[in-house]
């Protein structure tokens, strides 16, 4: 009896180091596209295979609950960290990002913030090694098959407002302007499915990324300031024609999201999806449909 239980236990493990090994050596082939809980802020997390991108990292140490929850804990390395412009609703959570991940790529603008919850930011990214891109319109960083096509800011909008787009630095100037205005833009894009993450940007800038024809038909937006009146228009919604939103969103006394803002979607017929209401967001694309998990 003794031999029989240790052959049934030695056939087991070697089933599960089987599977184990496939999960690693074969991982799915799909592009997971979670908006994360964490509250009054934003951070995506994009992931297809062991490619890892995340985007802004929320308010607080949070969103390390939804990294763990969508990263295989043997996976130390996250590819493209990018961070849409530099207030704490986006930034709060990165410090603890880069102390728990190796980050290969931190993608920002050289616009400073006041803050020196953001100073500290830039000390543990200048420790780090990794690699500072400042990006402007134009350009395509690629990681695996995933790539993020930069829509905003432009060279010459960060030019003019006494920025360096070409100098792969952080917190290089100030501005007078709103930091919203700087907000990375960025199209994210498997195959034919395209999600485009839009920061905080406002109408006036909606109305320049629209006159720059760098805006496409998407499937997916993740909705501008957390669905602020000052924020989603009709002529970004014409542009891009989106099926489904994303309202990253928390409590908060600012009113978000505006019911301008979701009576204008109900209009236009487009899905949406809460983070406040549904808690990680999680879309799924083999590169041709979607669905949601």
């Amino acid at each position: 009896m003794k031999v029989l239980w240790k052959n049934i236990f030695l056939g087991l493990s070697l089933t599960l180091i089987v599977i184990w090994m496939a999960v690693i050596v074969y991982p799915e082939k799909k592009l997971h596209l979670i908006a994360c809980d964490v509250g009054q802020g934003d951070a995506i997390l994009a992931t297809y295979g062991t490619t890892q991108i995340l985007i802004d990292g929320g308010a607080t140490n949070k969103v390390l609950d939804c990294l763990g929850r969508h990263i295989p804990f043997w996976d130390r390395k996250i590819e493209v960290v990018l961070l849409s412009h530099p207030q704490l609703d986006h930034f709060g959570g990165l410090s603890e990002v880069f102390k728990r991940f190796q980050v290969e790529r931190f993608i920002a603008t050289s616009l400073d913030s006041s803050s020196q919850a953001y100073e500290a930011l830039i000390s543990m990214v200048g420790g780090s090694g990794v690699q500072v891109i400042n990006p402007t319109t134009g350009m395509a960083i690629r990681s695996g098959l995933l790539y993020l096509d930069i829509v905003w800011p432009t060279e010459d909008f960060q030019i003019a407002a006494g920025g360096t787009p070409r100098g792969n630095i952080l917190g290089a100037f100030t501005s007078k302007k709103d930091s919203n205005d700087f907000s990375v833009v960025a199209n994210l894009r498997l195959g034919e499915f395209d999600a485009l993450l839009a920061g905080d940007i406002g109408p006036k800038i909606i109305e320049k990324i629209i006159q720059t024809g760098n805006v496409r038909d998407v499937e997916y937006i993740k909705v501008p300031h957390h669905g602020s009146k000052n924020g989603l228009t009709k002529e970004l919604l014409d542009a891009t024609t989106p099926e489904v939103v994303v309202i990253s969103v928390g409590k908060n006394s600012f009113g978000h999201p505006h019911k301008e803002i979701l009576d204008l979607l109900k209009e236009y017929g487009v899905q949406v999806k809460r983070t406040d209401e549904d808690r990680d967001v999680e879309v799924i694309s083999d590169g041709k449909s979607w669905w949601i998990e």
